[in-house]
């Protein structure tokens, strides 16, 4: 396959170029985007901002706060990606599960060695410096050696069976197209990218809101790892571009198997129906709604910290806790205490440390949310203000103060939309049960029909109250008990859930596993194959 790419001017030497990768070829563009560092916007937002359009218009400018120069793929570059993949997913598959599964050993320990600087380069595409550790530590889990271990005894099992060996395998889909989302990409497009570890060639889009972490992490990573296990070219590619037409591209092409996509719940749902009418397999992570119960005899300082993580990131991510059930016996304290923790998380520039909280572009859907929940009766514990950098509250700053609301009753709680949805924003709804023997019933039975299932969490110390807990809690991909909300264990999926998380294919989440089909061997041994072949 021949690649034709037309190079735009060269980057001052001060700027880094960040390029599609196809085929196992650099290729350049005639547009590009000039991604600014997060903290000169946060400074002054006209002035970053307008530099950037100007430097993507081609002006001749000095490159002041601008961290790179990211290729934009156009149609041809992403049809050859995908070309590339195709043709290289055979060979790949082929490549024994012992290698393959080496691949994650690789990224592993690279991941392990160029971790500073990929936070550093996350926190300058304004991700805070905490929130970018915590999300190389989920990599790390990821490839590590137990989760590993634990999928590639999923991905070969023998046995014997009188003059019959028996195998179950899985096998690799093919070409698997991933679409990391906004928020976390390159955390996500890593995650994606461990579907090579079942033989997938992939392909990766980098969203144009924050490219440079994706494109950094796949050429540094697993690139180079790929290339010690001579992999053939095109078992890996990416590029940047916007998503309305790759994921159109991807649909209409017969050589993508499957499409991994990381968004919103009603595109995915519409691009899982799309999916199942093109004959494509769809792997969708979506919104969660992460209930986490706190029981009577809880610990309230542990359970606090974890309640405080719905606020890492400004509540902008899926697995943050969502909603809080509290028992009525400890409801009041559980709020003061939530409401000190919260009044202590401030804003800041995303590099500076212990800072938590990011920018917050829906703004008007989270007051929307704030007014209407106030409006049924719900009461406002702390919170519900915009805040500058420095913390100051303001009329037009671009944070939002870590909010509390108090939500009498499990009866009608759900009319509430900051209950019933997930919302993606600071605002963390506490549901106060109502008392009666039966709580814990009602309590099972409101996560149980939660319409999302990605997290849930319990804190308890009755050990007859975790055990019915874990026995009838069947919403959602993980369930933690008295530890972090967010926190990242291995053999244990990391991503994935039922219902609005997942769609109607949705669990938890193996990307190895998941982008592969069970199949089933029976083969006899040599010296029986002639007794078979007659029919004895």
């Amino acid at each position: 396959m021949t690649l034709i790419s037309t190079p735009g001017p060269r980057p001052p030497a001060a700027i880094p170029a960040y390029l599609s990768h196809v085929g196992g070829r650099d290729l350049d563009s005639t547009r590009h985007l000039y991604p600014v560092n997060a903290s000169a916007v946060l400074d002054d937002v006209f002035t970053a901002l307008t530099r950037r359009r100007r430097l993507e218009r081609g002006e001749d400018l000095p490159p002041t706060d601008v961290l790179g120069r990211c290729a934009v793929a156009d149609e041809q570059t992403v049809a050859a990606a995908t070309a590339a993949a195709a043709a290289a997913a055979p060979e790949w598959a082929a490549t024994p599960l012992a290698t393959r599964m080496a691949l994650g050993g690789l990224i592993r320990d690279r991941l392990a060695q160029r971790a500073g600087d990929l936070v550093d380069l996350l926190v300058a595409e304004g991700c805070p410096r905490t929130v970018a550790r915590w999300q190389l530590d989920g990599l790390a889990t990821v490839f590590s050696r137990q989760t590993l271990d634990h999928c590639a005894g999923q991905l070969h099992q023998e046995f014997r069976h009188g003059d019959r060996t028996l195998i179950l395998r899985r096998v690799a889909d093919g070409v698997v197209c991933v679409n990391p989302p906004r928020n976390a990409p390159a955390a996500s497009a890593l995650f994606g990218a461990s579907a090579l570890l079942a033989g997938n060639a992939v392909v990766v889009r980098a969203p144009r809101s924050a490219p440079l972490g994706v494109l950094f992490a796949l050429r540094e990573l697993v690139l180079p790892a790929l290339a010690e296990l001579g992999a053939p070219p095109g078992t890996l590619n990416f590029f940047c571009a916007r998503p309305g037409p790759v994921l159109r591209a991807w649909l209409d092409s017969d050589q993508v198997d499957d499409i991994f996509y990381t968004g919103d719940v009603e595109r995915g749902l519409e691009l899982e129906r799309e999916c199942v009418a093109a004959g494509k397999k769809p792997v969708l992570e979506l919104a969660g709604n992460d209930c986490v119960v706190v029981w009577r005899d809880a610990d309230l300082d542990g359970a606090v910290a974890a309640l405080t993580e719905s606020f890492h990131g400004s509540g902008q991510l899926c697995m943050a806790p969502n909603q809080v059930v509290a028992h009525p016996d400890i409801a009041e304290a559980l709020l003061a205490r939530l409401a000190q923790a919260a009044a202590a998380i401030r804003p800041g520039h995303p590099g500076d440390e212990d800072v938590l909280l990011s920018p917050v572009l829906g703004a008007e859907r989270f007051f929307g949310y704030l007014r209407d929940a106030l409006d049924r009766g719900a009461r406002l514990v702390c919170g519900g203000r915009r805040l500058e950098v420095d913390g100051e509250p303001s009329d037009t700053g671009p944070f939002l103060e870590p909010t509390v609301l108090a939500v009498d009753g499990l009866a009608g709680c759900r009319e509430y939309p900051a209950v019933a949805r997930e919302t993606f924003f600071p605002l963390l709804p506490v549901i106060v049960a109502e008392p009666g023997p039966d709580l814990l019933d009602r309590v099972l039975t409101h996560v149980n029909t939660n319409r999302y299932g990605l997290r849930n969490s319990l804190w308890a110390g009755d050990d007859a109250v975790i055990d019915r807990f874990v026995a009838r809690t069947a919403n959602g991909g993980l369930l933690k008990v008295n530890e972090s909300h967010l926190g990242w264990v291995p053999y244990l999926p990391t991503h994935g859930g039922t219902g609005l998380t997942g769609g109607v294919f949705g669990e938890a989440n193996y990307p190895m596993l998941r982008t592969s089909h069970l199949q089933g061997i029976s083969r006899p041994r040599a010296a029986a194959t002639d007794a078979h072949r007659l029919g004895s």
